[in-house]
């Protein structure tokens, strides 16, 4: 067990250089703020490795394979969980890893996930909102647990995670964040590239209908870029929704679609989301369960969770929404179309409470980020207007005295 204590030493030195570049770039960065992220992510890490050592989990299954692998390294080479395989190979194999510190290295994973996410948020909204009058909206958000959680263990949950946010953040300068662009688009494809394709497309119109004053040059480059990519990964697209060689995808789909459901639904926690109409089918996999229909005592924590989602996504039902949506930046119309593709693909597929609980760990973020930077607008507006009336009516009280001095 020596292994852990020097594994989690070696990993905090390194947040804290990481931190050191961060710092020489964004002026906003907080190190003590995100070692305080670091330590409550790593409780997360503990509480996951206690449930894991009583219930089924499949970072056993990922660790026992692996060390069980007898081939080479380049034969784990590929999509989905194999990839997760790929990555732990060298760290089992050359340097002796245990399950625990597997279970260490992947939690540290889960927390650049939060790392980057943080400099997602406030890179692109500057402005600070308290939610419910007493919450600052970024901090709440990243202390949610059902998101630490899921995204502490080893497993897919945490580098799908890192993948995502650290993409996020790199699109927003992609000239200057190539290598950042590149690593997270690697991530998000091998371990799920029908996530990559909702990142693709959600970027492309992003570029394509942003607000900001893009060449058209730039936009064809990154749209012949992310299609040709995707062009290049129908194959392994396609074979994770079980239609690789169909001759009628929409029905192929369906069928899978359907079967997946059937499967996933025979457990304790199934719904019968198959026979939904697609309102109710997103509501589930958004804000399900609620309390009544809670899986045990993690289904009670989730769903305190899972109303605060809803409350939040409340404050997008309010006048001039729909305004702000049409005039919005590129990184605000790429989270949306992110979201809800990737909602609207595994609502089909999906009829446990459980599992989606861990599954929409990976595109809430995009959603909260849509609502932030909503709230941010109108609190920068109203700033706006109040800073003009006091300078109308500074402007209006020097008149007067002016006026004064000239009568008197």
């Amino acid at each position: 067990m020596i292994g852990v204590p020097i594994l989690l030493l070696v990993l905090y030195g390194l947040n804290q250089v990481i931190y050191s570049g961060l710092r020489k770039r964004h002026r906003f960065f907080s190190t003590t703020f995100m070692n305080k992220l670091f330590w409550y992510h790593l409780l997360f890490g503990l509480v996951y490795y206690t449930y894991a050592s009583f219930n089924p989990s499949d970072s056993h299954r990922y660790y026992e394979r692996t060390a069980m692998h007898e081939g080479s390294w380049g034969e784990l080479f590929g999509t989905s969980t194999t990839f997760i395989d790929f990555m732990a190979y060298p760290l089992i194999h050359c340097l002796g890893f245990n399950y625990e510190m597997m279970m260490l290295f992947f939690v540290w994973l889960g927390y650049l996930g939060f790392l980057y996410a943080y400099l997602f948020f406030r890179e692109n909204i500057p402005v600070k909102v308290k939610v419910f009058k007493r919450w600052d909206f970024l901090t709440l958000i990243l202390f949610l647990p059902n998101m630490h959680f899921w995204t502490a263990s080893f497993g897919k949950g945490a580098p799908i995670f890192f993948g995502l946010m650290l993409f996020a953040y790199a699109i927003k300068a992609p000239n200057q964040r190539l290598i950042s662009l590149v690593l997270g688009s690697f991530v998000i494809y091998f371990i799920r590239p029908h996530v990559f394709f909702f990142v693709a497309v959600g970027t492309v119109i992003g570029y394509m209908f942003g607000r900001e004053r893009i060449s058209m040059a730039q936009k064809l480059f990154i749209t012949a870029g992310l299609i040709s990519v995707l062009v290049l990964a129908k194959d392994q697209i396609l074979a994770m929704g079980g239609i690789d060689g169909s001759d009628d995808l929409l029905s192929d789909f369906q069928a899978f679609s359907s079967d997946r459901s059937s499967e996933l639904g025979k457990s304790g926690s199934g719904v019968a989301m198959s026979s939904y109409p697609l309102p109710l089918k997103l509501f589930t996999f958004w804000y399900r369960p609620l309390f009544i229909d809670a899986p045990g005592v993690l289904g009670l924590v989730v769903s305190v969770e899972n109303l605060l989602y809803l409350l939040l996504t409340f404050k997008l039902f309010q006048r001039g929404f729909l305004k702000f949506l049409r005039k919005s930046p590129m990184m605000v119309k790429m989270s949306l179309v992110v979201f809800f593709l990737s909602s609207l693909a595994m609502t089909f597929i999906m009829s446990n409470l459980g599992i989606i609980m861990r599954q929409k760990s990976m595109v809430m973020y995009f959603l909260f980020f849509v609502i932030y930077y909503f709230l941010a607008q109108k609190k920068y507006v109203r700033l706006k207007r109040i800073k003009k009336l006091r300078e109308a009516i500074m402007r209006e009280k020097q008149q007067q005295e002016a006026a004064a001095v000239v009568t008197a």
